[in-house]
């Protein structure tokens, strides 16, 4: 009988943890599961009996990572298909035909589009790929354990494109029923009902509580089958061994519950045994199937609902935003927030540097992963103290998801308007370099946080009641030994809405005139204004050093001999200003604006050059500071 066929008439209780499972066999936590298949099947193929004997009446294929992505960081990519078809043949085998065997599906690992850079239609494709070789030896295939829509849909998407089985899909959400990125299962739900899948349910999270709480809302929002399949619990350590916290009799419970709600299809993930399959199937023989009152059926309209915030226009979110927005030359200086709580002498330099002609001051967040006053707090200050507009990096190396939504909406409530998005520098270039990146998303997906927030919507696409007035940006590596790359990363910056763009230091006009022309031939995109990084260089030492050790940075052997010539009469600090200002008015027809470097935060050779930008840049009043 055809799976669903069975269900329109019975519960179905599937197997539990695959992985668990494997571990517990000794395999190690950071080896390739799926490579089971191939190198331990008579392990893989005992699991499996092992919940067919506890009662399972269907079985997963040990294929939850078998995708071209997250086998590659196994370098098992090329065992793409060997894994999934040996998944599809061990389960089958131990089913014999009288249970059903359903292919499994994990994410992708990698985030898509518009949290990172991987393209919708790519992740289709991964998913496209996997089932097209997966579904001939399997009766329905499952997609688990997705805590992103977007990556649900696109894979429910490409499954369809490879054949025509019954798919069940699967969300994870927290113990508030949201998902990792925050939308409501609710929601989901009805987006995968439109979507045609043909079971929808809940995975893994945090328990059985949080998934039944969370499934009894769902049932309002779709008639389709509820599937319900939890972790045994929140895994603890206690003496270097791993416990689940909610035992068989728990499962139980919680299966009776779901039941007796209308659910039909039950299932463990990790922590679950065959202990807690088989007090599953104790739980549904004593449960009739319960008929659910018709969900109403989901509304015609298109999934992609208007945003309800139209942002503010450019001039009005900040000083910095209207000179953007009339073509003024905005120039912002760079002083590096001090390593102790003492900020008198990033005070005085802010002054001295307003003073000398600057716009706004440019902070950044933990330059090359040293520990230094937070930036934001140095904002404030900076604001406080000197009336400065400042703009702030915002660094995605440190914080989670949470954090950065957190931080970002700090930022908007104390006032700061103007951001630099950057990925970072990684830890190991640091003071501390066994510390942990977090690094959820990159400066793309950032600028992607960044526009939502701004139409008034969090990361989940939630709205918020208000919105931020970002102006915000994103960095630009002119000399990068990957230019391909970072024309493509540029792109995608562009369609996440930067209103500007900083360079790297620039030494060599015509590599940054050309590296543009390409940016424009290639993507035919218009380019938000370009801000050029100029970088007054203060010794010999100082120009071998940001040409050796520092990232993205090319300094040409001319401008290292001008330099090491000058450095023999003592004058290297001159020269380097000098030829800070020679590129300040090369750069006056190429770019629409500077960023001034102020090395070892000393506010003089800045202000040198900011007397080169005024004689360049068009007449205009300047605002009085508050």
């Amino acid at each position: 009988m055809p799976i669903l066929e069975a269900l329109a008439s019975e519960a179905l209780v599937l197997d539990g943890a695959m992985g668990t499972r494997l571990a517990e066999a000794g395999l190690p936590f950071g080896e390739c599961f799926d490579a089971a298949n191939l190198e331990r099947p008579d392990l893989v193929r005992r699991i499996h009996h092992e919940y067919l004997e506890a009662g399972a009446r269907g079985v997963h294929t040990n294929t939850f990572g078998a995708n071209r992505y997250r086998l590659a960081r196994h370098h098992r990519e090329s065992d793409l298909a060997a894994i999934l078809e040996a998944g599809a043949a061990l389960a089958r085998e131990a089913a014999g035909g009288r249970a059903w065997v359903l292919g499994s599906l994990g994410p992708l690992g990698v985030p898509i589009e518009p949290l990172g850079r991987l393209e919708k239609a790519e992740a289709r494709a991964a998913f496209r790929e996997a089932a097209a070789i997966l579904a001939p030896g399997v009766d329905a295939l499952a997609l688990e354990t997705f805590g992103n829509l977007d990556e649900l849909l696109e894979a429910l998407a490409g499954v369809r494109e490879a054949c025509d089985l019954p798919v069940f899909a699967y969300l994870s959400v927290d113990a508030s029923g949201r998902t990792l990125h925050g939308a409501q299962a609710e929601m989901c739900a009805r987006a995968l009902d439109r979507a045609g899948a043909e079971v929808i349910g809940l995975n893994c999270s945090t328990g059985p509580r949080a998934v039944l709480d969370t499934a009894l809302r769902m049932m309002e929002w779709t008639s389709k089958p509820l599937a319900a399949r939890p972790n045994a619990g929140i895994p603890r350590e206690v003496e270097g061994r791993i416990f689940y916290e909610n035992n068989a009799d728990w499962f139980a419970r919680f299966a009776r519950r779901f039941l007796q709600a209308g659910g039909r299809v039950l299932g463990g993930c990790c922590g679950t045994t065959p202990e807690h399959v088989r007090a599953m199937v104790r739980a549904a023989r004593a449960v009739h199937v319960q008929e659910r009152s018709a969900a109403p059926p989901p509304a015609a309209e298109s999934e992609a609902r208007p945003r309800p915030l139209r942002p503010l226009p450019l001039e009005e979110r900040s000083r910095f935003g209207r000179l953007l927005a009339t073509s003024a030359c905005p120039v912002s200086v760079e002083l590096v927030p001090p390593r102790t709580p003492d900020t008198s002498r990033l005070v005085q330099a802010a002054r001295r540097i307003l003073d000398g002609g600057a716009d706004l001051i440019n902070l950044p967040d933990g330059p090359r992963a040293s520990a230094r006053v937070s930036n934001l707090a140095a904002a404030v200050i900076l604001e406080r103290e000197t009336g400065a507009e400042t703009l702030l990096h915002f660094c995605c190396r440190d914080r989670n998801l949470l954090g950065m939504q957190s931080d970002l909406m700090g930022a908007a409530a104390l006032g700061l308007r103007n951001l630099l998005v950057v990925t970072g520098d990684p830890p190991y270039q640091g003071n501390y370099p066994d510390v942990t990146a977090v690094f959820d998303v990159d400066s793309i997906g950032l600028c992607n946080i960044l526009d939502q927030l701004n139409h008034g919507l969090d990361i989940g696409g939630n709205e918020i009641g208000a919105q931020t007035h970002f102006v915000y940006g994103g960095a630009l590596n002119h000399t990068a030994l990957d230019p391909e790359r970072e024309v493509s990363r540029l792109g995608w910056k562009i369609r996440a809405g930067v209103q500007f763009l900083i360079t790297q230091p620039v030494f060599d006009r015509a590599a940054l005139e050309t590296f543009l022309e390409r940016c424009r031939a290639e993507l035919e995109l218009p380019l938000p204004p370009v801000l050029a990084g100029i970088w007054p260089l203060r010794s010999l030492r100082n120009a071998e050093f940001l040409a050796a050790e520092v990232p993205g940075v090319s300094v040409p052997e001319e401008v290292l001999e001008r330099i090491h010539r000058a450095d023999r009469k003592g004058r290297a600090a001159e020269e380097g200003v000098a030829l800070a200002r020679e590129l300040v008015q090369a750069l006056a027809g190429t770019v629409q604006g500077y960023q001034i470097a102020a090395p070892f935060n000393r506010p003089e050779a800045a202000v040198e050059v900011l007397q080169a930008v005024a004689e360049v840049r068009p007449a205009r009043t300047r605002e009085a500071r508050p």
